[in-house]
This record gives C-alpha cells, sequence and structure tokens, in this order.
C-alpha cells in the first residue's frame, strides 16, 4: 500500500492546529462529498482520502503515530517471530529488532508494546474513539417578519408590538448541544455520518456534522444548543420606510452557542396603495379634477395630501395635465428624516356630463369669440 501524506491530502502545515484540521476537513468534503459531486468517481475516492486523513490527523495519539513512521500505525504488519514490521511503499520496512515483543522479556530494548501502550494507553491492539472537537461559539441566525403598512404608517412612522417565535441559548448546557460524557454513536444516522432527504438523495447528519459520531445530547435542547422562546418585541418603524425596507431590532435573531450573541431581527415592510396617492422614492403624485371656468379663468383651490388639505392657486389658462408642485409635502428621507420629497399635482379637466341648452349656447357664443384650432400645428383642420 502506497504511502499517504495526510496533511498534503487535507491541505494543511505538519504543525497545524485542531481547529485548521477540522476546518480544512469541512471544507474538502463539502466540496468532494457524493451528493454534492453525483457518479463521480474520482470525487468519491478523494472523498474516502480526506475521510481517512481527517480520522488519523483528528485524533492526538493517532497523529502522534503518523508523525513517527510516517503512516499510521494500522498499517504496520507487526511480525513478532522476526522481529520486523513491513512497511507501505516498495516493501520497504521498519526494523523493530532492537525491540523486546514478550512481557519481561531480555535484550535489553525497550518493549514495542510499551510504545503502543504509551501512544494508545492499552496496547497495539486496542481501538479508541476519536476525540471530538469541542463545538465553537456560534452566532445566532438572523430572523426576517414580514410587516404590513398603510400609506399613512409608512409616511408617519409606527411603533408596535410584534411576537417573535425566537430561540435562546440553552440554560443547561450553555449552547453545547451537550453536557459531556463519552462519545456514542449517533443515533440519528446510526454512525453513517449520512442521511436520507427527499428523492433518495444523501447529506452530512446534521446531529453529528457527518462524523457518525457525537456525546449523548442534552436533555432540555435535545443537542441544538438552543430552547424555543416566544416574545414580544418592540418595534418602531421610522417615518419614510417603503415596500421592502428592512428594519433592524438587533440580538432579537435566533439565539447563540456558547455565549456568542444572538442574531438580529429584520421588519421587511410591505406599504399597502392609497386610493389617491401614488409614491415614487420620496415624492408624492395625485391627480385632482378641476373645472372648466377653473382652468380658463383661474382659481384656487383646495388640494389634498397626506397630512390633510392644503390651498393650490391655478392660473388662467391652465391645460388638462399640467403638472404643479408643493415643495416638502413628500415622504421623509430615511437616511436624514429632515429632509423631504414633494408633491406632484396634475390636474384634469372635468366638463359635465349633462349640459343644458342654455349651456350650449354659452358655449356656442364662446366658440365664435375665441376661434381656434388646438390641432394646426399638427398640420390638421
Amino acid at each position: 500500500m502506497a504511502k499517504k501524506d495526510y496533511y498534503e491530502i487535507l491541505g494543511v502545515k505538519k504543525d497545524a492546529k485542531a481547529d485548521e484540521i477540522k476546518k480544512a476537513y469541512r471544507k474538502l468534503a463539502r466540496k468532494y462529498h457524493p451528493d454534492v459531486n453525483p457518479n463521480d468517481k474520482a470525487a468519491e475516492e478523494k472523498f474516502k482520502q480526506i475521510q481517512e486523513a481527517n480520522d488519523v490527523l483528528s485524533d492526538e495519539k493517532k497523529r502522534k503515530v503518523f508523525d513517527r513512521f510516517g503512516y499510521y500505525a494500522d498499517n504496520l504488519d507487526i511480525n513478532s517471530s522476526y522481529g520486523t514490521a513491513s512497511g507501505a511503499a516498495g516493501g520497504a520496512g521498519f526494523d523493530f529488532s532492537g525491540f523486546n515483543f514478550e512481557p519481561g522479556g531480555s535484550g535489553g530494548g525497550s518493549s514495542f508494546r510499551d510504545i503502543f501502550s504509551d501512544l494508545f494507553g492499552g496496547g497495539a491492539s486496542a481501538k479508541r474513539e476519536p476525540e471530538l472537537p469541542r463545538p465553537q461559539p456560534q452566532k445566532g441566525k438572523d430572523i426576517e417578519i414580514p410587516l404590513g403598512l398603510s400609506f399613512e404608517e409608512s409616511f408617519n412612522g409606527l411603533t408596535t408590538n410584534i411576537t417573535v417565535n425566537r430561540s435562546e441559548q440553552c440554560s443547561r448546557c450553555q449552547g453545547a448541544g451537550d453536557t459531556g460524557g463519552a462519545v456514542v454513536v449517533c443515533s440519528t444516522c446510526k454512525g453513517s455520518g449520512q442521511v436520507q432527504k427527499g428523492g433518495g438523495r444523501m447529506q452530512f447528519c446534521p446531529d453529528c456534522e457527518g462524523t457518525g459520531r457525537r456525546r449523548p445530547p442534552c436533555s432540555q435542547c435535545n443537542g441544538k444548543g438552543v430552547t424555543p422562546k416566544t416574545e414580544q418585541v418592540k418595534v418602531r418603524i421610522p417615518a419614510g420606510v417603503d415596500t421592502g425596507s428592512r428594519v433592524r431590532i438587533p440580538k432579537k435573531g435566533q439565539g447563540g452557542r456558547l455565549s456568542a450573541p444572538p442574531g438580529d431581527l429584520f421588519i421587511i415592510t410591505n406599504v399597502g396603495k392609497h386610493k389617491y396617492f401614488t409614491r415614487k422614492g420620496e415624492n408624492i403624485f395625485v391627480t385632482v379634477p378641476i373645472t372648466l371656468p377653473e382652468a380658463a379663468l383661474g382659481a384656487k383651490i383646495e388640494v389634498p395630501t397626506v397630512e390633510g388639505k392644503a390651498h393650490l392657486k391655478i392660473p388662467a389658462g391652465t391645460q388638462s395635465g399640467q403638472k404643479f408642485r408643493l415643495r416638502e409635502r413628500g415622504f421623509p428621507s430615511l437616511r436624514n428624516p429632515e429632509l423631504r420629497g414633494d408633491e406632484f399635482i396634475e390636474v384634469k379637466i372635468n366638463l359635465p356630463n349633462i349640459i343644458s341648452e342654455e349651456t350650449k349656447e354659452i358655449l356656442r357664443q364662446f366658440e365664435k369669440a375665441n376661434a381656434e384650432n388646438p390641432r394646426r400645428a399638427m398640420g390638421l383642420e
């Protein structure tokens, strides 16, 4: 069997710390996992090498054996009759003739079993489950909740209480997910490190993170490190929000683990339509009908704003579709609440539905006195 450089397989240096090895393993395992690379034999073989390398380098005593002899001791073929052990590459071996293989034997050499007893705590044949790394502090995830607002509420702002189903760090295990104890086979994946999801595809077991081993889970949080919590949260929606605005409430998201901070709560606003007004950015638009005499002779009329009524002067000869602006009657700016948009008013001339004979005669006289062809510029009669 050819020698394998486990450090090279994981892409780490020989003096890499345990957390570096763990990080490198997870990155490569996700990249070459069969679930990510279906029907790829090369990726499957690479995944097996990665698992083998991690199994040795993540275990302190196995790693000592690998560092000392160049490969893990499970590959050594101990032959006590000849006092030698065959190696891996090219038939090369290691000479153990200076060691005494029998307890209490003579020869002045160190006992071969003593060496492996020091490394494995129980002799060369003893099997030991790898020590699992303790979980690291993990910041809680963010939560997003939609909130519907009226047009006026988005203009004025709003303070309200909302119910949030979140989580908090488990008080029993302090977010570790377990309370210590010996490593056992994961009951979720039965030690395989994988679970089946919809469609028959396999994925990493979320409870043991693909290792197949775990410590007995905390009975209070069932190994999650957090417990559910329903909370009433006071939310202040600033004036000027629009549909899709994100309002952040710090530390009201999912609970963190091992004293890491919780995530944040984000309120996503959805503003309803108004029967008169429309909004574009920080500006408000509204269409207001006016009469023919108001357009022709001019007038001072009332117009609606979100804050109430305002007065607008209509100059004589105003055309239908003409626009007027009321400064700073639009929405407040979210970036600078002291700044506001404008309100734009488009007037539409409204003709009466029923015209009496008397009114018709007046219009005929008006037409004679003001002979004009508004389509002449278009070359039309």
